[in-house]
């Protein structure tokens, strides 16, 4: 997450400094402090996050068996998870259907594929999901979101020839209740840009007015930083039922400083988006979103996502062979297969506890593509039973040139895939000597006996 990500390395630096404590905490305080300033977190708000953290590492001591340093990670932990919204986790489970969200918010915010991403997640829940297609402004938003309806199994209405909002609005609503939808998600037209949230509230009041939703939920792009304060604020101000959703995390330094721009508002962040797909939307929880960024792994926010994708068990079961040691190529090709399905590596991998703070000394094993996870797995299936069983073998020039005439690939490839073995297993074997990463497995009875 480009900005925040300097939070993981000051924590790394953190970990490894020497010298008297009260220069390691001085140090520490100005590497976290450019990190949230990096990212757009309010200046103030970063002066007196950074003010507590301090005169808590200062003056409180830690328990028994723990050292100072790791005593001031958890304090950073504490107040960021302040900072981010504190403890409480929204809700998403609708508590009664059929159940009417109406989305809104400013044009280019990414509103309409959120849409589509929240039909997935709630198809993915058992709901039947439908969608209206409101937005008479934008031209393709109507073809955008039936594309996205049928991608993701909803149903879906709109009128293409009418520019009466609220008319559609209020007809999809009933037609869909009608039909059986237990969630309905009624896209709305999105206002020009920041400066512009007057007409947005206004449109939303009438909307609302017209088919009396029980959430409204606004669309806020991550890139607006800490200008998000005024539209979040005169949101919340606006209306009881909301709650917002941050999209496109991935692709701005200046993330931090809308959700914490939001948090401060006191308006409830529900799901922050995570990436282009339909399956990259999350729920907003504090504790894990600074978990991950502190490179602390997130394990059960991991389970949560692969689960949906029906896979949980397997995972589990190749994670816990590889933190075993017993890396061969059949346990590279599940991982990579699953890799597939759960987007990038790299992004998995700072989940799972243990690897976060590891990934800038494998930084190559975590960036591989999925063209070349495709080509790795062409490779593999070229390979014999005993190859696949003894990843050594390929020491042999014999093997590897039957195996890239096989795949039809260069030999050098074979040997990438060989050299990509031997990093997981070191990998592997360092992330052995971590007992809570065997504590964590063998709780979830995953490891070996």
């Amino acid at each position: 997450m480009p900005g925040l990500d300097d939070l993981r390395k000051a924590v790394g630096k953190l970990l490894k400094r020497s010298g008297p404590y009260e220069a390691i905490v001085k140090e520490y305080i100005r590497d976290i402090q450019r990190a949230l300033i990096s990212a757009d977190v309010n200046v103030r708000l970063v002066f007196e996050l950074t003010k507590r953290i301090r005169e808590r590492a200062l003056k409180e001591q830690p328990p028994p068996g723990v050292s100072r340093r790791e005593w001031l990670v958890k304090v950073t932990y504490e107040e960021l998870v302040k900072l981010f919204g504190g403890d409480t986790e929204p809700e998403v489970k609708p508590p009664y259907t059929p159940y009417v969200i109406m989305m809104v918010g400013v044009q280019g915010s990414g509103k309409t594929t959120t849409v589509g991403k929240l039909a997935k997640f709630y198809r993915s829940m058992g709901y039947r999901v439908g969608v209206v297609a409101a937005d008479t402004y934008r031209p393709g938003a109507y073809e955008q979101l039936q594309q996205l309806a049928n991608r993701v199994g909803a149903m879906f209405y709109g009128e293409p020839g009418s520019k009466d909002a609220v008319a559609i609005a209020r007809k999809g609503v009933e037609e869909l209740k009608k039909r059986g939808a237990d969630i309905i998600i009624v896209d709305t037209a999105g206002r020009h840009g920041y400066g512009e949230e007057e007409a947005l509230l206004e449109e939303m009041r009438r909307i609302a007015e017209a088919i009396s939703p029980d959430e409204v939920m606004l669309v806020i792009d991550a890139a607006m930083g800490q200008k998000s304060y005024d539209l979040a604020k005169r949101f919340h101000e606006a209306t009881p039922i909301g709650s917002i959703v941050v999209t496109k995390m991935d692709g701005t330094a200046k993330g931090g400083g809308a959700l914490s721009a939001v948090a401060a508002t006191g308006a409830r962040i529900k799901f922050i988006g995570t990436g282009e797909d339909v399956d990259e939307l999350e729920v907003f929880r504090p504790r894990r979103f600074v978990a991950r960024l502190l490179g602390m792994g997130d394990l059960e926010s991991l389970l949560e996502r692969i689960e949906r994708l029906q896979s949980v068990e397997e995972f589990e079961k190749t994670v816990a062979e590889m933190v075993a040691g017993k890396i061969t190529f059949r346990v590279l090709y599940k991982q990579l297969e699953q890799m597939r399905k759960l987007g990038p590596f790299r992004k998995v991998l700072q989940m799972i506890p243990g690897f976060s703070t590891m990934l800038d000394s494998f930084d190559e094993a975590a960036k591989v593509s999925e063209e070349k996870m495709k080509k790795w797995i062409s490779i593999m299936n070229s390979m014999t039973y005993e190859e696949l069983d003894d990843p050594e073998l390929l020491e042999q020039r014999s093997r590897v040139k039957r195996i890239a005439i096989g795949a039809g690939v260069e030999m050098s490839e074979v040997r990438e895939l060989y050299n990509y073995y031997k990093t997981v297993k070191r990998m592997m074997r360092q992330l052995r000597k971590r007992k809570d990463i065997l504590e964590k497995f063998a709780k979830m009875g995953r490891l070996p006996g």
